[in-house]
């Protein structure tokens, strides 16, 4: 049964279509540019005070909280898929798990074929888990999210922190030179370097799509979207369950206050992007060092991820609050969000990959970002007119086709189209 506009919930719709809009901000850049260049800025297409501005924008209000966003709405939108089902007489596990199977498909293909960023199968596999929680209360999956986030965080912490100290006093002038010979191999272990010899491997391994196939499939790159999960499927889980929890205590439907709305993005994003606008300082500050760069991005901000997204959550329902042109233009990115995120990534692939524009490590990151305004206006501009006449986005519609085992009518009806506004 498709759902029809009048009960989707605005709000989902349009927090998703923001949230994969961000994504594609931080995206683009793994897309374009060698790939150790995604998580070290400096090693590779990084030389102008245009590209360390973008860099510091999109580190302090985009990188990981538009992840959780969009995870969060996972969830969220996982409980109205098992809730409906229900309702239509359907058992909720006989419709969820053919989806995350189907979401799986999907993600190899999204990997294997295109691009090493793919984010679906950790999805779909953490999915699966995560409905074995959606029948709780909102407080205890708030609880179970806390726990996921405080079992995924806490090992870092312990057995980072600990090797940032001990770096640091091998670092300081007059320090045994066991110790300083011990910091200087901890810090190149974790620090990205590649040779001309590595970035030109990687310049081969997207010539082509055939020699990116070749790439993903061999070695340990192959594991890499079932990785995914031992990684970091725990901070996925609970992005997840705040989402199903969201979605049940009525926050992601926008009926909660103004007021509670303003103080939570008040909150939220005040503590978030203080952390995150200080990160981003002291890496420009210490022209980025790894000793700065690497603890305050990668590992001080995380905790943060899930706050950020809330709080970000919290301000769009507070501007969107009913429909109106520029709402309905974002609802529509987000109906049709599966699309967005995988023609984003064929987007890229036309650019960058060889075998079409060959742009792949040919441009700076603030030059690679120049694409992004122009692919959020397609975005913007394609969504609402196809689905004005067609229920589905294409990629939707496959989805759910293929996990039905039936072909789901596409096209709307002529009443459906008028009311539309088509």
């Amino acid at each position: 049964m498709a759902t029809a506009p009048s009960e989707r919930i605005l709000t989902l719709d349009v927090i998703r279509g923001i949230a994969v809009m961000g994504i594609l901000s931080v995206n683009i850049v793994g897309m374009a540019m060698v790939e150790d260049a995604y998580f070290f800025p400096p090693l590779y297409g990084f030389h102008s005070t245009g590209d360390k501005v973008m860099w510091a924008l999109n580190s302090i209000f985009v990188d990981g909280r538009f992840r959780a966003l969009f995870s969060i709405l996972f969830g969220a939108s996982l409980t109205v898929v098992v809730t409906r089902a229900i309702e239509a007489g359907k058992t909720g596990w006989q419709v969820h798990f053919p989806r995350m199977i189907v979401l799986l498909l999907f993600g190899c293909i999204h990997y294997y074929v295109f691009w090493w960023g793919d984010i679906l199968v950790n999805y779909a596999l953490v999915g699966m888990i995560a409905y074995l929680f959606w029948r709780l209360k909102p407080p205890l999956l708030l609880l179970a999210a806390a726990c996921s986030l405080v079992l995924y965080y806490t090992p870092q912490f312990v057995q980072a922190v600990p090797q940032i100290h001990r770096v640091q006093r091998g670092m300081e002038p007059g320090a045994p030179p066991a110790l300083q010979a011990e910091a200087e191999a901890m810090l190149k272990k974790v620090t990205p370097a590649e040779s001309a010899a590595d970035i030109e491997r990687d310049k081969r391994e997207h010539a082509s799509l055939p020699a990116h196939v070749r790439a993903s499939t061999h070695g340990e790159a192959a594991m890499n979207p079932w990785a995914s999960v031992p990684s970091y499927g725990l901070e996925t889980l609970g992005f997840m369950l705040i989402g199903i929890a969201g979605l049940k205590s009525h926050f992601l439907t926008g009926a909660w206050s103004r007021r509670s709305y303003a103080t939570i993005a008040a909150l939220c994003l005040g503590v978030d992007l203080l952390v995150h606008g200080w990160a981003a300082y002291v890496s420009i500050r210490d022209d980025f060092a790894p000793l700065t760069f690497i603890p305050w991005t990668r590992l001080y901000v995380s905790p943060l991820h899930a706050v950020g997204a809330v709080g970000y959550a919290a301000l769009i329902m507070l501007i969107f609050t009913r429909r109106g042109a520029i709402a309905d233009r974002f609802a529509a990115v987000g109906r049709a969000a599966f699309t967005n995120y995988l023609g984003s990534t064929l987007i890229g692939v036309l650019l960058f990959y060889g075998t079409f524009g060959g742009l792949y490590g040919q441009l700076s990151r603030g030059q690679v970002w120049l694409f992004v305004p122009f692919i959020w206006a397609l975005m913007l501009l394609w969504s609402k007119w196809w689905l004005d006449r067609y229920t589905y986005g294409p990629f939707e519609w496959a989805w759910r086709s293929l996990s039905r085992w039936k072909l789901q009518p596409m096209r709307k009806a002529k009443r459906e189209r008028v009311l539309a506004g088509a």
